[in-house]
């Protein structure tokens, strides 16, 4: 059975830095996507970056030049680098994960990052708190 377990929410002021953690166990598929989302309060849920075992990286413009992310193997654990974080940035984490399907990868090769509807694998959210 696969799971995702999101880690390294917190409280920081502006400027600061967090770094969140998708750990992703039970995953047997060769190929995979893994991707952030945040939502805030009385907000839909927004996109943030998302990796592919292909080694795509894509990001929403609002974290561009802010966020990073990246895996030693997407299939196990996959960061969110949050530095320089503002105010716009506090809501859920939610880290979710699928394996790489042809549509999933079109959206890649587009350079966009893939809707929630495509992913089946969520984790229960991490929050994020950033005062100014």
């Amino acid at each position: 059975e696969m799971t995702v377990l999101e880690s390294g929410g917190g409280s920081v002021q502006t400027g600061g830095s967090l770094q969140l953690a998708c750990r992703i166990s039970g995953f047997t598929s060769a190929s995979v996507c893994v991707t952030w989302f945040r939502q805030a309060p009385g907000k839909e849920r927004e996109r943030v970056a998302a990796i592919g075992t292909t080694g795509t990286t894509l990001y929403a413009d609002a974290v561009q030049g802010r966020f990073t992310i990246s895996a030693d193997n997407p299939k196990v654990i996959v960061y969110l680098q949050m530095d320089n974080l503002r105010p716009e940035d506090t809501g859920m984490y939610y880290c979710a994960a699928d394996r790489l399907t042809v549509g999933m990868n079109r959206h890649l090769e587009l350079g966009h990052i893939p809707p929630a509807s495509a992913f089946e694998f969520w984790g229960q959210g991490t929050q994020v708190t950033v005062s100014s």
